[in-house]
């Protein structure tokens, strides 16, 4: 299931025609991704994140193999070290901090690949892609996970109670229970309006 939603939503994040530096996109399947590991563990979300860019690769993908293996990177290195992080201890400071921890560790890992292998899916010198870390990838990779964080922030809960009402999800004692945080959520819409302006900004829109 979560597979499923997450390649409808690779679908609809290509029909999104807002990019930088010409082919650096936004993608919201790592939103349904990380709520899966979050529930599930890092093992189920690395399972997702390999399919849906498998399938992303043999469906509508213009990038191919390139394509694929920094997708897997890409979703990885955000969803797995979240997931990783907020299993040890579930409640909701928990989950910001994993959070907070799995943004930083796709933006520093995604940054080191794009050295690696940007240079050779676009045949250019690596010195041209080195100029391009710093004022793009990098806040490219921040606000991109950023916003996707802010997301997983503001469905989690709903998800979880849907899954734990249908009986897909179980409910451990003490773990995610209460009333919807307004607070948490007044503060997440903040902050994801400010970064998708931020990355509207950085992709020239604005």
């Amino acid at each position: 299931m979560f597979t499923a939603i997450a390649y409808i939503m690779v679908v609809i994040s290509k029909q999104i025609p807002v990019n930088v530096a010409g082919f650096l996109n936004m993608d919201f399947s790592n939103v349904i991704i990380v709520i899966g590991g979050l529930i599930y563990g890092p093992v189920s979300a690395a399972v997702i994140a390999v399919v849906v860019a498998f399938i992303e690769m043999l469906t509508i993908s213009q990038t191919g193999f390139y394509g694929f293996i920094m997708n897997v990177i890409n979703t990885c290195s955000f969803a797995c070290v979240t997931a990783v992080l907020y299993n040890r201890k579930r409640s909701m400071r928990s989950a910001i901090i994993s959070l907070v921890a799995g943004c930083l560790s796709v933006t520093i890992v995604m940054t080191l690949w794009n050295y690696i292998i940007t240079p050779v899916y676009m045949g250019v010198p690596r010195q041209v892609v080195a100029k391009m870390l710093i004022p793009v990838f990098l806040p490219y990779n921040l606000l991109k996970s950023g916003i996707n964080a802010v997301l997983v922030v503001m469905l989690y809960k709903p998800v979880i109670d849907g899954l734990r009402r249908a009986g897909f999800a179980a409910s451990p004692a003490g773990a995610d229970k209460g009333k919807v945080n307004w607070g948490l959520m007044a503060a997440a819409l903040f902050v994801l309006i400010s970064f998708v302006l931020l990355f509207l900004i950085l992709a020239g829109v604005l």
